[in-house]
């Protein structure tokens, strides 16, 4: 392959690791600020939240082009098709974080027009930890580190199990004080919102198993007890 063909690929490789970088801190900002909007009570970042979302969509609309023109043009192989392709898979996980962020911040527009709850502080701890697994898995695929990416993988049943636990609260909650049951209704998709969040985070988890390794993590992923009743959007 000529000297110049060489460095453009790279080049093209380069740009699309770039863009998915840019993607991450998109989605990962969303995540943090519809946290934001629900603790503090801010209609004002709940909306920015809603309105930047189209910024992400565009963003994956974007790497998933260049991937396309990579597989296309370029006919990559080996370590340089499995880049391509996380990059591609990671997008579309990235993008549903960033729905997920969205659909928090517009139940938060809601919540906030019901007094305030005391058990949103459970809330708030549950989307700590899924930042923390965003940012953690992130930083993995820039470093192409795989134990930290199996770290995150396997910590996914924190986050469901703080599900579990808040599912459970909030129905009691519910049950005590039928007032609040508008606001916990909403509480309760906002969780398994999070909860998803955190799945999400152990599919990109898997693809920075895959891009480093080549091969996929042989371990059944972890998954704490489920609760009677599945909460869907």
């Amino acid at each position: 392959m000529a000297d110049h063909v060489v460095k453009a690929f790279s080049e093209e490789l380069d740009g699309l690791a770039n863009e998915l970088a840019r993607m991450g801190g998109l989605a990962e900002r969303a995540v943090a600020e519809s946290f934001a909007a629900i603790v503090r009570r801010d209609t004002a970042l709940a909306n920015a939240v809603v309105e930047r979302d189209a910024e992400i969509d565009a963003t994956h609309r974007e790497v998933e082009r260049r991937a396309i023109r990579l597989m296309a043009l370029r006919h990559p192989v080996a370590a340089d098709l499995r880049q391509v392709l996380a990059a591609w898979r990671m997008s579309g996980d990235l993008e549903r974080i960033g729905d997920l962020a969205k659909n928090i911040a517009k139940r938060s527009l809601v919540i906030n027009q019901s007094a305030p709850i005391p058990i949103t502080r459970g809330i708030e701890r549950m989307g700590k930890i899924a930042s923390s697994h965003l940012k953690q898995v992130l930083d993995a695929w820039s470093n192409r580190d795989v134990r930290a990416a199996v770290g995150v993988w396997f910590q996914d049943e924190d986050v469901d199990a703080h599900y579990n636990s808040l599912f459970r609260e909030l129905l009691t909650y519910m049950m005590e004080d039928p007032r609040t049951i508008g606001p916990c209704a909403h509480l309760l998709f906002v969780a398994k919102n999070i909860e998803r969040i955190g799945d999400h985070c152990t599919n990109i988890a898997e693809m920075v198993h895959y891009l480093v390794t080549g091969e996929e993590i042989a371990t059944e992923r972890p998954r704490a007890d489920s609760t009677p009743t599945e909460m869907d959007e």
